[in-house]
């Protein structure tokens, strides 16, 4: 596999390729920010964008979707529940083939509902769902502190502690991390029940 993660924008955005090394085939996760730079790196890998896949709805992550797509031809992916532009939809459990790669969605609202994790080869791309050290805000539109809640605990959690993680901003002490370290070190991971997650997700 080929994994590129780019930081992008002016907001500490991370946007990753994903490409399969026989088909060269590929898609961009997130291409909010620097398109033509995003572009020029595929191209020098000799890869084919035919997919961008959006985590989530929100402007940072989803402003070069129709730039990538007018250029490449490639579709855009999102979660079903997204009210944007799509030419494909997924719901939790889908796979999405990117050559001989297979990259599976987990529904993940709680920072808004469409959001979406992709695991692909032991990596877990988690957009604004977890970062290191931290998770995403619930107090945006459409965000929900109780399906947050069940979103880290009752999906990423479940994980194995090897997967590693990629978030959508670099607002960690280090750029990727793992499940098993956040489970260890994320203060926001801590174990809790749902009620006083929700508290916690309140407090100024």
């Amino acid at each position: 596999m080929i994994f590129k993660q780019i930081p992008v924008g002016t907001f500490q955005n991370f946007s990753y390729v994903i490409g399969d090394d026989a088909s060269k085939k590929a898609a961009l996760v997130d291409p909010a920010w620097d398109v033509e730079e995003l572009l020029r790196l595929c191209e020098g890998l000799g890869l084919k964008v035919i997919y961008v896949i959006n985590t989530h709805s929100h402007h940072d992550h989803v402003q070069g979707d129709e730039a990538v797509a007018r250029r490449t031809g490639a579709k855009i992916v999102m979660h079903s529940a997204s009210r944007l532009k799509k030419d494909i939809e997924v719901r939790d459990g889908d796979v999405i083939e990117i050559g001989s790669l297979k990259a599976t969605v987990i529904h993940t609202p709680g920072h808004c509902s469409d959001h979406i994790c992709l695991l692909v080869d032991g990596k877990l791309l988690t957009g604004d769902t977890l970062f290191v050290g931290e998770c995403g805000r619930t107090d945006l539109e459409g965000g929900s502190a109780s399906d947050m809640y069940d979103s880290l605990f009752n999906k990423i959690l479940k994980l194995d502690d090897s997967i590693e993680v990629y978030p959508g901003h670099d607002y960690g002490s280090k750029t990727s991390s793992t499940i098993g370290h956040e489970r260890q070190n994320n203060y926001t991971l801590r174990p809790r029940t749902k009620e006083e997650f929700i508290r916690f997700m309140a407090e100024p």
